[in-house]
C-alpha cells in the first residue's frame, strides 16, 4: 500500500522537528512537506498534494481557519487540527472544527517537546485514521453553516451489572449518543434539529480537555435545547444535553425516579477518556428500557460493547449508517457485535430521539 503522505503546517520550529522525526520512525507514514504557515503549504501543495493536513490554527500571515476553508472549498482534504491547550485556543479550534476539520490533537504551551514525545502514538493514530475518512461526506460537513497503550474495556470504571435490569418506575427518558471522528458536526446537525420538548441527552465526543467546554457553549447558541459540558451531579432533564468533559468519563446515575450524572476521573478506556462503553454501560445498568443508544461516525471499537449491553437491558439502540458517517469505524463495529436494532441516516437521527419522549 502506498504510505500517508502528511504536510505539516505549524509555526513553531519544535513541533515540525519533533512531529517530523515521529511520523519519520511511523510504518506507512511519510512527511512530505513541514512548513511554518499556510503560505508556504500553498506554494508546496502545488507540487505534491497531501493525503493529510496537520494544521495548528494561530500562525503569521494567514491563520490556519482561512486556510482550512480555502482548503475545504478548493479540494476537501482531511484536516487534523494540533491546538493550544488554552480556552482562548479552545474557541478557536471550535471554529476550525465547524470549517471541517475532522479531530484535534491539544498541545500545551509549556513542555511542548515532551508532551510531543509521549503523545506520538495518539497522533498517529489520528493521521491513519484521519487517512480512512469520506472526504465526500467531510466537504458536505464543511459546506454546511509509536507503542500503543494498553486497551483497558469499561470493567476499569464500572464491573459489568450482569444479568441484573433496573427498575423501571419512572417515566424519565434519556438518550446516549457515542461519536468520535467527524462528530463535532454530526452533532451539530442532529441537535440543532431538536425542539425544545426533548428527552434528556448524555454525549460523549471524543475530544480533549478544555475543548469540550467551548464545543458545548457553541452548540448552546445553535440550538432550541440547552447544551453544556457536564459536571459532577448534573439532572439530565427534558430539553438539556449533557457533553462529557473532555479528560474524565462520565456515567449515568439513579437517583429516586431521576437521573443524574457522575464526571469522575479513571484510566482510559479504549484508550480514551471520556469513553463511549463507559457511559453506554452505566446507562444500560441504571436506566435499561427507559434509554435509547446511539452511536455515529468515529474511528475505532469505543461504544460497541456498551451499546451490545445496552441493547442486551431492553434500550432501542441505533447506529448512523455508512453513506452518512465521516468515518463509518465505532458504528460499523456495533453492527458487527449485534448491538444495533437500526440503522438510519444522519438525517434522521433526530427523529428517533423524538420517538424516544
Amino acid at each position: 500500500m502506498n504510505p500517508v503522505n502528511v504536510m505539516v503546517v505549524d509555526d513553531s520550529a519544535v513541533v515540525r522537528k519533533i512531529v517530523g522525526e515521529m511520523l519519520a520512525a511511523a510504518p506507512g507514514i511519510r512527511l512530505l512537506h513541514a512548513v511554518s504557515d499556510p503560505l508556504l503549504a500553498i506554494e508546496r501543495m502545488k507540487q505534491q498534494w497531501p493525503d493529510v493536513i496537520v494544521l495548528d490554527v494561530e500562525m503569521p500571515r494567514m491563520d490556519g481557519i482561512t486556510f482550512l476553508k480555502k482548503i475545504m472549498a478548493e479540494r476537501p482534504t482531511p484536516v487534523i487540527i494540533c491546538s493550544t491547550l488554552t480556552e482562548k485556543g479552545a474557541q478557536t479550534t471550535m471554529a476550525a472544527m465547524a470549517a471541517g476539520a475532522v479531530t484535534v490533537i491539544a498541545k500545551p504551551k509549556l513542555g511542548l517537546k515532551d508532551f510531543l514525545n509521549d503523545s506520538s502514538a495518539e497522533l498517529v493514530s489520528a493521521i491513519r485514521a484521519a487517512a480512512q475518512v469520506n472526504v465526500r461526506r467531510l466537504a458536505a460537513r464543511a459546506a454546511m453553516p509509536a507503542q500503543a497503550p494498553v486497551k483497558l474495556t469499561a470493567d476499569a470504571i464500572l464491573p459489568p451489572a450482569g444479568e441484573a435490569r433496573p427498575p423501571l418506575q419512572t417515566t424519565e427518558r434519556v438518550v446516549a449518543i457515542g461519536t468520535s471522528t467527524g462528530g463535532t458536526l454530526a452533532l451539530e446537525e442532529v441537535l440543532t434539529a431538536l425542539p425544545r420538548v426533548t428527552p434528556g441527552i448524555v454525549i460523549v465526543q471524543h475530544m480533549p480537555e478544555k475543548f469540550t467546554a467551548a464545543f458545548a457553549d457553541r452548540l448552546d447558541k445553535l440550538c432550541q435545547i440547552e447544551v453544556r459540558e457536564a459536571q459532577h451531579n448534573d439532572r439530565v432533564l427534558p430539553g438539556r444535553a449533557l457533553i462529557a468533559p473532555g479528560g474524565k468519563h462520565m456515567l449515568l446515575r439513579r437517583d429516586g425516579a431521576r437521573y443524574c450524572v457522575d464526571v469522575i476521573d479513571g484510566p482510559l478506556v479504549n484508550r480514551h477518556r471520556p469513553s463511549v462503553d463507559v457511559l453506554f454501560r452505566s446507562v444500560a445498568r441504571h436506566a435499561g428500557a427507559n434509554a435509547l443508544g446511539i452511536i455515529m461516525t468515529g474511528m475505532g471499537d469505543d461504544g460497541a460493547a456498551g451499546l451490545l449491553e445496552m441493547r442486551k437491558a431492553g434500550a432501542r439502540t441505533v447506529a448512523q449508517d455508512e453513506e452518512s458517517c465521516v468515518v463509518y469505524g465505532m458504528p460499523k463495529e456495533a453492527v458487527k457485535r449485534g448491538g444495533v436494532e437500526k440503522t438510519v441516516p444522519l438525517k434522521s437521527i433526530d427523529r428517533e430521539i423524538l420517538q424516544q419522549r
